[in-house]
Parts: structure tokens; C-alpha cells; sequence
């Protein structure tokens, strides 16, 4: 299973643009103090708020997580590949395809008892459909409980955020319109040359 350390990759990036905290903070709309905790590997964010840094940054996800990009549209259960990023206790498994065009992806979650997201807010939209266990989804000011079988659409821009406190795992599917491994970082290709930028500048 892969794994990222990303405080050292924020970093280096960060200074390679020569912005400060919290230009970055104004940029990606995540507070100094949490991305001071992920620069210094004391926080793991979530994939949503990764994306907004990321974004910032003027890169893709892809920068910080280096995921197989699959071929075509097929991925079968027992070869699909399983990431995290370092320090969370979460795993995905990454369901959606590249191709032209496409506005969607999506990923299986597998959700420890006891972790809790951070609150947060985006452009787009999101579906989740709760495939084992429990979860409770915070909607603004709501609370949600969710079990297998369960669905829930929303807005992005609407602040939320969910928990496991039912003492068993979880898997959530989720399917959303937010930008993760598109945009402005280029291709998977490209992964190992940026790696080493960002790990120079974080010694800088």
C-alpha cells in the first residue's frame, strides 16, 4: 500500500512559490493553524481538503499522492489498489477512470471506529452511500446517522464533515464532482520529478 508523507511536500512547494501560511490560507480557504499541523505532520487532511491545497499550490492531487491511473473504465475488486496518506488511518480504493472529459471520481473508504473528519467546504458535488457499517454526517448544523444502505447528495459548498463512532469499521462509497487528480499538476508521469522538487525545497 502506498503511503505519503506530505508536510515535506506542502512545504517545499509552498516555498518554491514563496508564499507564506497564510497566503496559502487565503488561497485554499483552510486555516494557518491546520496547515501549519499538516506542513509539520502533526494533522492528516482529507482527500477534499488535500484537493483545496493542492489547488493553491497550483498543482493536482496526483502531486502529493501517486496513484496507478487506470487504463480504461474497469477495475476489478481483487487487483484494485489501495492507498493512504501517511499518517491517516483511512484507506481508499480509487474507482473512477481518466479520460477526456469526465467531471467525475470516486472512491471506496474504509473507516476505522473512533476517526472523524475535519469540517469542510468546496465547489461541486458529492454522493456517499454507506456499503458496511455506520457512519453520522455532519450537514451544517445537522447530524446524520447513516448505515448500510444509506444514501446522501449535497452541495460542496455546504460545510460538512462525518465520523465513525459506532465501534466497528465502516465503507463508504463516495462519488463526487470535485476535482481530486485533474487540474493544474500534470500527469502521474511527472510524480517523481515533483517529489524531489518539493523534498529540496523542504530542506531549504
Amino acid at each position: 500500500m502506498q503511503k505519503t508523507s506530505l508536510g515535506p511536500l506542502v512545504r517545499g512547494r509552498r516555498r518554491k512559490l514563496s508564499i507564506t501560511l497564510q497566503d496559502l490560507s487565503d488561497k485554499s480557504g483552510v486555516s494557518v493553524g491546520y496547515l501549519s499541523q499538516i506542513e509539520r505532520d502533526n494533522a492528516t487532511p482529507t482527500l477534499g481538503t488535500l484537493a483545496q491545497i493542492a489547488e493553491a499550490l497550483g498543482v493536482g492531487l496526483d502531486y502529493f499522492i501517486a496513484t496507478p491511473r487506470p487504463v480504461d473504465a474497469l477495475t476489478v475488486a481483487a487487483e484494485r489498489p489501495r492507498f493512504s496518506i501517511d499518517g491517516s488511518s483511512i484507506h481508499y480504493e480509487r474507482l473512477g477512470a481518466e479520460f477526456p472529459g469526465n467531471v467525475l471520481s470516486s472512491f471506496i473508504l474504509h473507516v476505522p471506529p473512533g476517526y472523524r473528519s475535519e469540517l469542510v467546504r468546496h465547489e461541486g458535488e458529492e454522493i456517499i452511500y454507506i456499503l458496511e457499517g455506520s457512519i453520522v454526517q455532519i450537514l451544517e448544523a445537522e447530524e446524520i446517522r447513516m448505515s448500510a444502505g444509506d444514501s446522501l447528495h449535497y452541495r460542496g459548498n455546504r460545510p460538512h464533515g462525518w465520523y465513525n463512532d459506532s465501534g466497528a469499521p465502516a465503507r463508504i462509497l463516495w462519488t463526487g464532482t470535485l476535482e481530486l487528480f485533474r487540474g493544474k499538476g500534470g500527469r502521474a508521469a511527472e510524480l517523481p520529478r515533483r517529489a524531489a522538487e518539493a523534498r529540496e525545497g523542504g530542506r531549504e
